[in-house]
């Protein structure tokens, strides 16, 4: 069944277009070529083995960066249709917007980022534009996927406008094709962006129960979903624990779709939007969960910190993780001839700067473990290959 769009949605055939022009396809509209881009794309491949919170080899049932991601579209989709928004480009912005993402998780990034301090500092959301625009090499004609406008802006300004000082990466591609910093992104991008958050804290509570670092006991006075195990438990039959948790978590995840459905119609009605144009002009996003759900969900993300992300079993994770990425990262900008062919070539032409960067892409494009891998093959002395 087709759905109307809104007239507040972006439309395909109102699109700003690419960077390199190129022939429409005659069966696909510019969103769904978007789409199918990043999911052929070698950086969306890779996110298998990247670290959302617990690294590959923990376990096989956690969340990686890839099931993450895929998460994130689907809750996109379903706003995106309950909104009357393009359900092709909220799935294409949320499939896209962890692309950039170091292996290990946030850990790597630090790690990245205070490796490149002097060199213009590493920022996954910057690394996901130089993927899509310069370091995916699979077409004749240019460098990247040549998304669209629309793709490109919802990336950049997922989190809102971007202020000055730009990076290198957004202020060279943004010369070429202006991207509009200083407004706000679209509807798409807006729940793309939410649909994030909701995935994040709801797959967090279930691998951190599934990991035993809490039990449904310590969830019982956590805002959120302390309501929706007490939902559960009101069963008269008896329940498992690991079915309770994926009960809560499912009926959480529909509370807060419902709440960003119906705040968002609130926005809208009361601003008047009536063109993607007038939502990228407004003073505040309109998108949004309500004011109570956002002060519950900052209740949840509180305990998830103390007992998950802060837990000694993720503390020593992250140090593993930050101490290889360091490592990797000092001993090629030191000695650049350990890189592959392809690497060694780039990082050889251009100056200490330009090495640097050539570098945090070389890193930052590894998976857990290829990484680890690679670190063993350096820093191990009886490793062989």
């Amino acid at each position: 069944m087709t759905v109307a769009l809104a007239p507040y949605a972006s439309s395909p055939e109102r699109s700003r277009g690419r960077l390199h022009r190129e022939a429409e396809s005659p069966s696909r509209t510019p969103f769904q070529r978007d789409r199918d881009r990043i999911i052929h794309s070698a950086a969306f491949r890779r996110l298998q083995y990247k670290t959302q919170v617990f690294v590959y080899h923990e376990g096989d049932h956690y969340r990686t960066r890839l099931t993450h991601s895929l998460e994130v579209a689907q809750i996109a989709r379903s706003l995106a249709r309950a909104l009357g928004l393009n359900e092709d480009l909220a799935e294409a912005l949320a499939l896209a917007h962890d692309l950039g993402h170091t292996p290990f998780g946030h850990a790597g990034e630090e790690a990245l980022d205070a490796a490149m301090k002097g060199y213009g500092g590493f920022s996954h959301n910057d690394q996901t534009l130089r993927i899509l625009t310069k370091l995916e090499h699979r077409y004749a004609d240019f460098d990247g996927l040549n998304l669209t406008w629309e793709t490109l802006e919802g990336t950049v300004k997922h989190n809102g406008p971007v202020k000055s000082p730009l990076s290198d990466t957004i202020a060279a591609y943004n010369a070429q094709h202006d991207l509009e910093l200083d407004t706000w992104p679209s509807a798409e991008a807006q729940v793309a962006a939410l649909s994030d958050d909701i995935a994040y804290d709801n797959h967090d509570i279930d691998d951190g129960f599934r990991a035993g670092l809490f039990t449904l006991d310590d969830l019982r006075d956590v805002p959120l979903i302390g309501d929706a195990l007490a939902e559960v438990r009101k069963s008269n039959r008896p329940i498992e624990d690991s079915r309770a948790i994926h009960e809560a978590v499912r009926r959480l995840i529909d509370r807060m779709v419902t709440d960003v459905v119906a705040e968002t119609k609130r926005r809208i009605a009361r601003s008047g939007v009536a063109s993607a144009d007038a939502v990228r002009s407004s003073h505040a996003p309109v998108v949004a969960f309500s004011d109570a759900m956002r002060e519950q969900e900052k209740g949840l993300r509180a305990f998830l910190f103390e007992r998950m992300y802060r837990h000694y079993r993720v503390n020593r994770m992250s140090s593993k993780a930050r101490r290889v990425v360091a490592d990797l990262f000092r001993i090629f900008n030191r000695e650049p001839d350990l890189l592959p062919s392809e690497w060694r070539e780039q990082a050889l032409k251009v100056d200490a700067k330009g090495r640097a960067r050539v570098i945090a892409d070389y890193i930052a494009g590894m998976t857990d473990r290829f990484a680890l891998d690679e670190h063993r093959r350096l820093f191990d002395r009886d490793a062989t290959t």
